[in-house]
């Protein structure tokens, strides 16, 4: 990518979706987001120069692994925030797979499950400054191999979820909205920033479920406060969305054991997917930008890396924190639109 296209993906790169549900993009939001790249773009380029000379760098989390009981964080896979950046809104459901006491502090969050390796390289940028964010904690889930998340483990990932409901005989309006089948934490955890805005995670490529494209959502918290549990009790929510991976890439990986064993269903693909189709126009590109972890093979190995914009003023508004009931009715009625 030219340093030209680079600096124009500054806020127009990814926008982070709503997790489940679309919602269009106003006018007003697409030309915040305009004034947010302008007015950005030199100082990501010049965050992005050392990192892009990191490339050949062939280092992860697991040859440097943080044994330290203290909550700190490394240095870097790359030393500074690259700038195909995705801006953040508080205004967007996390979707019916969030589970806050499944979301555990931690840098290695895949437990053992089978997958290719995938090391998150992820950003966070301060849109009212330009800015690295320091300390903001970046919470992400996704699914496993074949489709499942863990605490819904119990739950087909090939059925529909309006079916699942029926199958599970659950009626909206009945009473508290609880899903979550296990305490199964896999493919769950969240770490903060560092002194350059930057954190990483280690995990397995997602693989899919019904109805979806391949996805990893994410939530970026500040003023956050964590129990003795490794789990949030208090946090101010600033972002949601989802992060997306190219087209090619993922055909590569899901022609690989075990993910080529999830033959139930056809793979939903991005071009076919409702919200990637919504969000990748006007100049939007919800990809994660990927790097060989020998440098040659990604089947091997891979770190995927991103910056997140995010304004730190912003809170999530009741809409944002709704029921999970409320989420789901909303996933459902807008599934049909």
């Amino acid at each position: 990518m030219h340093a030209s296209q680079l600096l124009f993906a500054l806020t127009l790169g990814c926008s982070l979706v709503l997790a489940h549900p679309h919602e269009e993009l106003s006018y007003h939001e697409l030309t915040r987001r305009a004034n947010i790249s302008r007015r950005c773009e030199s100082a990501a380029a010049a965050m992005n120069r050392k990192r892009w000379l990191k490339h050949s760098e062939k280092r992860s989390l697991a040859a440097r692994g943080n044994t330290s009981v203290v909550v700190t964080t490394e240095a870097p896979f790359y030393e500074t925030i690259q700038n195909d950046t995705c801006v953040l809104t508080p205004e967007v459901t996390a979707g019916p797979y969030v589970w806050p006491r499944s979301q555990t502090l931690r840098q290695d969050m895949s437990e053992s499950q089978p997958g290719v390796p995938l090391y998150l390289d992820i950003g966070v940028m301060d849109t009212t400054t330009c800015e690295p964010l320091q300390n903001a904690l970046v919470d992400l889930w996704h699914c496993n191999s074949t489709g499942s998340y863990s605490s819904f483990d119990a739950h087909d990932p090939n059925t529909p979820f309006e079916e699942l409901l029926e199958q599970l005989n659950i009626t909206l309006g009945s009473g508290t909205l609880d899903l979550h089948t296990s305490n199964s934490t896999w493919l769950r955890g969240m770490w903060p920033t560092d002194s350059n805005g930057v954190m990483e995670m280690k995990t397995v490529f997602p693989g899919f479920y019904v109805e979806r494209t391949i996805h990893i959502h994410a939530q970026v918290h500040t003023n956050w406060v964590v129990g003795k549990n490794g789990t949030l009790i208090a946090d101010n929510t600033i972002s949601t969305g989802q992060l997306f991976f190219d087209e090619q890439l993922s055909q590569q990986i899901m022609a690989l054991e075990p993910y080529a064993s999830h033959t139930q269903i056809n793979r939903t693909t991005n071009d076919i997917d409702s919200i990637w189709a919504s969000e990748n126009t006007a100049g939007f590109s919800p990809l994660m930008s990927v790097v060989p972890l020998d440098g040659e093979d990604v089947t091997k190995g891979m770190v995927a890396y991103i910056t997140l914009g995010v304004d730190p003023s912003a809170t999530a508004s009741a809409k944002a924190r709704r029921s999970p009931e409320a989420a789901v009715r909303e996933y459902l009625q807008k599934s049909k639109n």
